[in-house]
C-alpha cells in the first residue's frame, strides 16, 4: 500500500467516529438536490446552509444542527448523533503549524486536501522573540512553499481571528475549524468555528472532514441596548459570571432577540470569542443586515440572512437585559469570577493590557482613546496597546488614535497576540496585577504565576490605567 494510502487509513482507523453502516460519512449533497438558502465559500463555490432533500421530512434546526447538516450530507441532524462532516476551512498558526505539518509530512501527505481551504498566520510570537521560535518560523514559511497554501500571513499582518473575518475569509454557514480554542469567533458572522487539536487537524488537512457529536444548543435572547459605556465585553463576563464556566459545555450558543442588532460586528465577534470561556463548542450570532454589509464590504459578496428554523429545539434558553447591564470585570483566576466594576473599584494595577484577539479592533482602541484624549496614564501604570491587525493599526494611525494613544503614555506593540497567552512582550512579575481586555486570566498565564489578571472591557481598561486603580468607566464616560 502506497505510504500516503497507508497514512489515510491510519487517520481513518483514528478518528472515524464509531458509526459504522449508518451512513453518516457519505458524500455531501450535491447541489441539484438542494432547494433553497444557498451561499458560497470563500472560493466562490456554491453550497446550501439548509439540506432540504426534495420530498424528505423537514425538522427545525438550529444553526449548528443546519451547518452539520449540510456538511454531513444529511437533510437532519439531530443533537448527540455523530456525522463526518466536510470541514469548508481549516486554521493554524505558528505554535502548532510547525509541528502539524511535520506530522503531516512524516504521514505520506505532500501537502493539504485542499490548499486554497488552508490558512496559516503567524502571530502568537511576532516578532520572534527567541531563536528557537525564529526556528520554527522558518520551518512554518518552507512548509507552507512547499505544500502550496495560498492563504499565508506572516508576522506583522495580524491575529488570526481578526484577519479571517477581516480579509473575507468567513461566510455565514461554513464549517471552520482552527487549532485554536477562539475559533469560535467566527460564529459572530454565522458560521461554525470550533477549535480542535493537532491530530484532529492532520486527519483534516489529509482528508478534508471531521466527526462531531451533533451538540445541544443553549439560546441567550438580548433585550434592549447597552448603555455608554457598557460593551459588548460586559455581556459576555455578566453571561459567564451568571452561569458559569460550564453552562454551555459541549454545547453549542445562539445569541438572539431584539438586543442582537444593537450590537456592532466587532462587538458580536467579542462575544462570540468568548464562548468557549462558557464551555461553548460552537457561538453564533445570525447573519443579518449588519453582517450582510460587513462582509460585502471585504468580499464582494452578496450574503443571505442565516439563522436558526422558528420551530428549532433548544436545551435551555435564557433572557439578558442590556439595559439593566453594568460594567464588568472578571477577578483572578477564572473568567466566571465575575463582579460588577462598581464592587471592586480601588484595586491597584501594574499594567493594563489593551488588545487580543477579543478586544483589539478599531472601535475598542477609539474607546480607550476617547478616555485618555488630553490625559496621562496614573505614574507606576503601564498601558500596552496591541492592535489586532495590520490594517487596525493602519487606520488607527490615520485618525489620530494611536498619536493619543501614545501622547497618553501607551506602549504600542506591533500586531499580534501580545502578552495575552503570556509568550513574550508585556509579562507579568511575581505580585503584579494587570487589567486586560483578552479573554483569560488563569494562574500564570500573563507570566510569574504569583501575578494576578483582571478582564474588562477597553473602556473599564483605559480608565484604571488612566487612575492606576480598577474604576468603574462611568466616572469618565456618561450615556
Amino acid at each position: 500500500m502506497p505510504a500516503a494510502r497507508a497514512a489515510s487509513a491510519r487517520f481513518m482507523h483514528l478518528h472515524q467516529p464509531n458509526t459504522a453502516g449508518d451512513g453518516l460519512s457519505g458524500p455531501a449533497v450535491p447541489l441539484q438536490d438542494i432547494t433553497k438558502d444557498q451561499t458560497e465559500r470563500s472560493d466562490g463555490t456554491r453550497f446550501c446552509i439548509m439540506n432540504l432533500h426534495p420530498g424528505g421530512h423537514r425538522l427545525g434546526m438550529t444553526m449548528a444542527e443546519k451547518i452539520l447538516a449540510r456538511a454531513s450530507g444529511r437533510a437532519n441532524v439531530r443533537p448527540g448523533e455523530h456525522v463526518t462532516a466536510a470541514v469548508d476551512l481549516a486554521l493554524t498558526h505558528d505554535i502548532f503549524a510547525a509541528d502539524l505539518f511535520d506530522l503531516l509530512s512524516d504521514s505520506g501527505f505532500t501537502c493539504p486536501w485542499d490548499a486554497s481551504k488552508v490558512v496559516v498566520v503567524l502571530d502568537h510570537l511576532v516578532p520572534a522573540p527567541t531563536v528557537v521560535a525564529a526556528t520554527v518560523h522558518r520551518r512554518i514559511r518552507e512548509h507552507v512553499r512547499r505544500m502550496g497554501i495560498v492563504h499565508f500571513y506572516d508576522a506583522g499582518a495580524g491575529i488570526c481571528h481578526q484577519l479571517l473575518p477581516e480579509r473575507g475569509h468567513v461566510r455565514p454557514g461554513m464549517l471552520i475549524v482552527g487549532t485554536d480554542s477562539h475559533t469560535t469567533t467566527h460564529g459572530a458572522l454565522g458560521a461554525a468555528g470550533t477549535g480542535i487539536g493537532t491530530s484532529e487537524m492532520a486527519y483534516v488537512l489529509a482528508t478534508g472532514r471531521l466527526w462531531f457529536r451533533v451538540p445541544e444548543t443553549v439560546r441567550f435572547i438580548l433585550h434592549g441596548r447597552l448603555r455608554r459605556p457598557v460593551a459588548a465585553k460586559d455581556v459576555v463576563l455578566s453571561i459567564a459570571g451568571r452561569f458559569g464556566a460550564d453552562v454551555a459545555q459541549y454545547r453549542a450558543i445562539e445569541f438572539a432577540g431584539p438586543g442582537v442588532a444593537e450590537l456592532t460586528v466587532a462587538g458580536r465577534l467579542s462575544v462570540s470569542n468568548m464562548a468557549v470561556e462558557i464551555g461553548a463548542k460552537f457561538g453564533f450570532f445570525p447573519a443579518d443586515a449588519k453582517t450582510a454589509t460587513y462582509l460585502q464590504a471585504r468580499t464582494g459578496a452578496v450574503v443571505a440572512p442565516f439563522g436558526p428554523d422558528p420551530d428549532a429545539t433548544y436545551a435551555a434558553t435564557h433572557e439578558i437585559d442590556l439595559d439593566a447591564l453594568a460594567p464588568q470585570v472578571a477577578l483572578p483566576h477564572t473568567v466566571d469570577n465575575v463582579r460588577p466594576v462598581s464592587e471592586v473599584a480601588g484595586i491597584a494595577v501594574d499594567q493594563a493590557f489593551i488588545g487580543s484577539c477579543t478586544n483589539g479592533r478599531l472601535e475598542d482602541l477609539e474607546q480607550a482613546a476617547e478616555i485618555l484624549r488630553g490625559r496621562h496614564i496614573s505614574t507606576g501604570t503601564r498601558l500596552v496597546v496591541v492592535p489586532a491587525s495590520a490594517e487596525i493599526l493602519r487606520e488607527a494611525e490615520r485618525c489620530g488614535v494611536l498619536a493619543t494613544l501614545v501622547d497618553a503614555g501607551a506602549i504600542i506593540l506591533p500586531p499580534g497576540c501580545g502578552p495575552c497567552f503570556g509568550g513574550h512582550q508585556g509579562l507579568l512579575g511575581p505580585g503584579e496585577r494587570c487589567i486586560g481586555t483578552h479573554n483569560r486570566n488563569f494562574q500564570g498565564r500573563m507570566g510569574s504565576p504569583e501575578a494576578e489578571i483582571y478582564l474588562g472591557s477597553p473602556a473599564t481598561v483605559a480608565v484604571s490605567a488612566l487612575f492606576g486603580r480598577i474604576t468603574d468607566p462611568r466616572r469618565v464616560l456618561v450615556a
